[in-house]
């Protein structure tokens, strides 16, 4: 079953470049070690409002594969950098385990009627 991480946290209304940059850096680091899939999702009602949802494997390999994460130093230093864009009065950042028990899509299958317009 997937192992589910899901954070939450609030980014300064002008620093969202430099977070999603700080994001792809990370995810660069973390797919050396790791397969995952990240959804980063903005409030409509708070922008600066942050939740970030990403799907590992399993809850093993996460936790092998974080210890030797967490000693690279580039990813120290990209932690650094994101806790400096939080919010001054909102930076705490809330984490929550979940396992998927389900997964449902539904891929809408395009009609015929659209034959080369």
């Amino acid at each position: 079953m997937m192992f589910v991480k899901i954070y939450q946290y609030h980014i300064q209304k002008d620093k969202v470049d430099e977070y999603l940059a700080i994001q792809d850096k990370a995810s660069e680091i973390y797919g050396r070690y790791l397969d995952f899939h990240t959804m980063y999702l903005n409030s409509k009602d708070d922008d600066t409002k942050w939740i970030e949802i990403t799907r590992y494997k399993d809850e093993d390999e996460y936790n092998k594969s974080m210890n030797i994460i967490n000693e690279q130093k580039d990813i120290q230093g990209l932690f650094e950098a994101f806790q400096s864009l939080l919010l001054t009065e909102k930076s705490e950042i809330s984490e929550e385990d979940f396992i998927e028990k389900k997964e449902k899509r539904n891929l809408l299958v395009q009609s015929s009627l659209s034959n080369g317009e």
